[in-house]
């Protein structure tokens, strides 16, 4: 039978303090990660602009994280004006030292296409924590400029920027009566309908860009983190550290619950952050990888075209027997030509 923590002297506290010290190493790697590979993406990327459709068939090949959110129109879109996509730890950049590497920026950049203005679409994500407990990727939406009758969105995005404004210029305040219902503005239930009468089932991919996550500003973050420091090192100094009152760690739990619902309601793409990470970690440094993939691809696909061309041939001279079944052809991920 196992042994509990009480039996061998050991806390919470000690395993999560453990467990901070390797997310600061891994913190750490990305940092020197990110300052030994920067000139080497710099050079792929002038490789790259040489190379026709060099991005396009990156993204055909994109792993299953953000492969399943790509709809047959975003594909189209992606596939026909998709120039280039690129990766920065924007905090790093601004402060080598103290900034947080797991901030990142994801920039798309277009060529003219049929359905929105823009040429370069930039989302930012914040490593962000929150006093309650709260760590990971935040960000603001993006609006798109669509032309008219081609918002792959279907006004989604529009909205969802317009209820973050509205946030942002009157932020939630906290009430004692922790019971009491929070009543929806009118752009929040505009937003709630739409979503609920369109349905979240094959949404498109460009719905990412309206991605928010948690509200946490930089500042609760800012204090946030340094209690926490404090915390830890107090406990390693073996310093006695203020535990916060049961009703502030539990507060009411179905309250809590229905908050995080509505919360939920309003959320366009409620797993932005992890196609954010699996673009960053997986899909930029392994564009080349993936690049190879579709021209390997493409190769079986001219073999296989050749195979059954010379199949169809045996078959016409054959005077007797049963044909022979063709092959299957294995085309592009997203139905291309090439």
């Amino acid at each position: 039978m196992a042994a509990s923590l009480e039996e061998v002297m050991i806390s919470y506290e000690e395993l999560s303090d453990l467990e901070h010290e390797f997310d600061e190493v891994e913190t750490e790697i990305i940092r020197q990660q990110y300052a030994l590979s920067k000139s080497l993406y710099v050079k792929r990327a002038e490789l790259a602009a040489k190379i026709p459709n060099f991005w396009p068939l990156v993204f055909e090949q994109a792993p299953m994280d953000i492969d399943e959110y790509i709809q047959p129109s975003d594909s189209a879109l992606l596939l026909s004006s998709l120039k280039s996509i690129s990766v920065s730890r924007f905090e790093l950049d601004e402060d080598e030292k103290n900034g947080d590497p797991r901030s990142m920026a994801i920039r798309f950049e277009f060529a003219e296409n049929d359905h929105f203005e823009d040429k370069v679409l930039e989302k930012k994500f914040w490593w962000r924590q929150s006093k309650d407990g709260f760590a990971g990727l935040v960000s603001e939406p993006i609006d798109i400029k669509w032309k008219k009758g081609k918002d792959l969105t279907d006004g989604l995005l529009s909205l969802v920027k317009a209820v973050y404004d509205e946030q942002v210029a009157k932020p939630k305040v906290e009430t004692k009566d922790k019971k009491a219902k929070v009543q929806l503005t009118e752009k929040q239930k505009a937003l709630k309908n739409k979503i609920d009468s369109t349905g979240m089932g094959g949404v498109s991919f460009f719905a990412w860009f309206g991605y928010i996550g948690e509200y946490v500003t930089a500042e609760e973050s800012k204090e946030a983190i340094a209690e926490e420091k404090e915390e830890r090192r107090k406990r390693k100094a073996g310093e006695e550290v203020a535990k916060k009152e049961d009703e502030d760690d539990e507060m009411d739990e179905d309250d809590e619950d229905d908050e995080d619902d509505e919360d939920d309601d309003l959320d366009i793409f409620p797993t932005g952050d992890a196609v954010a990470m699996a673009i960053a970690d997986d899909l930029w440094p392994g564009a080349l990888k993936y690049f190879i993939q579709a021209q390997e691809q493409d190769m079986m696909s001219e073999l296989d075209f050749e195979t059954d061309d010379e199949d169809e041939d045996e078959d016409e001279e054959m005077e007797d027997g049963a044909p022979q079944p063709k092959k299957k052809h294995k085309g592009c991920a997203h139905g291309c030509a090439h």
